[in-house]
């Protein structure tokens, strides 16, 4: 897909609104009762931004970033300050954050994902974009030297030199970004002073890579 593998300036995404949104189709009965079902399997993020810019600098960034991904034609990685960790973003990563799969033996390559809530009603999220450098990986519980597994930062695939054991747990911690584009073809800035202005906010929302 069309995909820049850069980041949104995290000064530009300061004042930022957004969150997750989830489609269901609900069908109300004759009888009252009501069927409830969606043909997302993940939810999708939305965000605006740039309404809080005001130096004249900022928003020339903003509009050459714009520029470079050429409105919404290419996606690119967006660091969500409130989801960005495979913990809670106060704590510190660990290995043992998330579970990915239980080995089989043979298995070597897992994709990183996130987990919402507990038990059969935990909604799982895969991680394409993790941050170079912040991946660690546990098998069995023991954490894993960074040369026995690969792995790949644009796909979020992890790579191990050898095959867990099966029934052998493989876990992971790491930070994330989120893969978005713009939602629109223009961007507006006015004009307050000679070194201040005011930038209508700029929608972005997430991709499926």
């Amino acid at each position: 897909m069309a995909f820049h593998e850069v980041r949104l300036p995290a000064r530009l995404a300061f004042g930022s609104t957004g969150g997750v949104e989830r489609r269901t189709e609900i069908v109300t009965l004759g009888s009252g009762f009501e069927r409830r079902s969606t043909p997302w399997a993940q939810g999708r993020r939305r965000y605006l931004i740039g309404a809080n810019l005001r130096s004249l600098d900022d928003m020339a960034t903003l509009t050459s970033f714009f520029e470079a991904r050429r409105g919404r034609l290419y996606g690119f990685r967006f660091r969500d300050f409130a989801d960005c960790k495979s913990c809670t973003p106060g704590a510190a990563v660990s290995a043992v954050d998330q579970m990915l799969a239980q080995g089989d033996g043979a298995r070597t390559v897992f994709p990183l994902s996130k987990r919402y809530g507990d038990d059969q009603t935990a909604a799982e999220r895969r991680i394409a974009k993790p941050v170079e450098g912040t991946v660690r990986l546990a098998v069995g519980g023991v954490e894993q030297a960074s040369g026995t597994f690969a792995v790949d930062h644009a796909t979020g695939l992890v790579t191990l030199d050898a095959a867990p054991a099966a029934g052998v747990a493989v876990t992971a911690g790491f930070e994330f970004d989120t893969p978005v584009r713009f939602d629109t073809d223009r961007i507006e800035v006015t004009l307050e002073s000679f070194d201040a202005g005011r930038m209508a906010a700029a929608p972005l929302i997430e991709v499926r890579v």
